[in-house]
């Protein structure tokens, strides 16, 4: 089993789009959990940036990002020292599939995917 971490913060621009996980060439990957945990210090001094919000996508390979197409988790709100977890379904991806993960600012997200190559 492997796993990824990443952490989900401003690329520049408010770009807080990551990509978590790409299958390469020759390759799949059973997806059997993503955690994704908000690590904002809930006794920090800035309560307005306690919760933090995503989207989660199931990229099939050469496909875009689509709100319309790939969303599986949208706009989830996860309050600060709280952790998100899809575990319950198996998701099986070929090569050049993507697992991508969208904060929205604030993003005080980490996140972290467990694998095994099938």
């Amino acid at each position: 089993m492997s796993i990824v971490n990443k952490a989900i913060i401003d690329l520049g621009g408010g770009n807080f789009s990551h990509e978590l996980l790409a299958v390469p060439n020759g390759v799949r990957y059973a997806v059997t959990t993503v955690l994704v945990c908000n690590t904002y210090n809930p006794n920090g001094t800035s309560p307005e940036n306690e919760t933090s919000t995503f989207d989660m996508h199931l990229v099939p390979n050469g496909e875009a990002v689509s709100n319309v197409k790939t969303t599986i988790v949208r706009q989830l709100s996860l309050p600060a020292g709280e952790t998100f977890t899809f575990d319950s379904e198996k998701i099986v991806l070929d090569p050049g599939d993507k697992i991508i993960l969208v904060g929205d600012s604030p993003a005080n997200l980490a996140a972290t995917v467990s694998y095994l190559e099938v």
